[in-house]
């Protein structure tokens, strides 16, 4: 075993498993639980550390989602994100030693309480149901800055599942469509990452041995989350989301 591995106390090896569980729900079930996972990965283990443990984590859990929901990914929204999303991974790559990670969380956090703000008034106004007839086509600029925010986002803080959660309710998707969405994406980005995050020294030797310790958790969140879904309506999936969102949007700016 590593040193990192065998230098984690009790508490954070609990702390990171409840954190990997959380992430396996937030991928198949309760939209939005994401950052507060990586907020207790963050606590529990040393920060640089953290982020890549964190990857193979959410790779393993993205891979139940995806197979939950195989079918459900809404691929014209796909095809418009993945280049703009790979750009931003690429920028979040070259910057990475050069940027103050605190001021990257407030701005992210700042951008989120506009958004939700701007979505619940929006809503306010308009309250028909989300159905695939009712889904958005979405204004080439926003496609290309959620895009871009996302996959910078998710390379320098493992942030970007807010950012994703406003732009797949705006685009009125059904939450079995949002879910499957949301799992390709991530899925294709968390994998795309890898090598980047290998480069710079975030994925080790010393990381994977805790990445796969904890991978039954995020597992079995997931499998978790897909029961959960079940129970929950559109509107409440739809509310619960933009709560949780406005709930880590206002961590980030602390």
């Amino acid at each position: 075993m590593t040193e990192l591995f065998s230098s984690l106390s009790l508490w954070q090896w609990i702390l990171a498993a409840v954190g990997a569980y959380l992430v396996g729900i937030s991928k198949t079930g309760v939209a939005g639980l994401g950052v507060f996972a990586v907020a207790i990965f963050a606590s529990a283990l040393p920060a640089r550390e953290s982020v890549g443990i964190v990857l193979p984590i959410l790779i393993a859990a993205d891979v139940v989602a995806v197979i939950s929901y195989w079918e459900q990914g809404s691929w014209p929204h796909l095809l418009r994100l993945f280049p703009w999303a790979a750009a931003g991974i690429v920028i979040g790559f070259w910057v990475m030693d050069r940027i103050d990670a605190v001021m990257t969380q407030r701005l992210i956090g700042a951008v989120l309480i506009v958004l939700v703000l701007i979505h619940f008034w929006r809503r306010l106004r308009t309250q028909a149901p989300a159905t695939l007839e009712a889904e958005m086509r979405p204004h080439p600029f926003l496609s290309g800055v959620t895009g871009v925010s996302a996959g910078f986002t998710t390379m320098v803080a493992n942030a970007a599942g807010p950012i994703m959660v406003i732009y797949l309710l705006a685009m009125r998707l059904p939450k079995y469509i949002f879910m499957g969405t949301a799992a390709w994406y991530f899925f294709v980005l968390n994998v795309f990452k890898v090598p980047f995050s290998y480069s710079l020294g975030l994925i080790n030797a010393s990381s994977l041995p805790i990445s796969l310790a904890l991978a039954p958790a995020a597992i079995a969140g997931a499998l978790t989350g897909r029961m959960l879904i079940r129970h929950i309506n559109q509107q409440a999936f739809e509310f619960l989301a933009l709560v949780l969102t406005l709930i880590a949007s206002a961590r980030l700016l602390m």
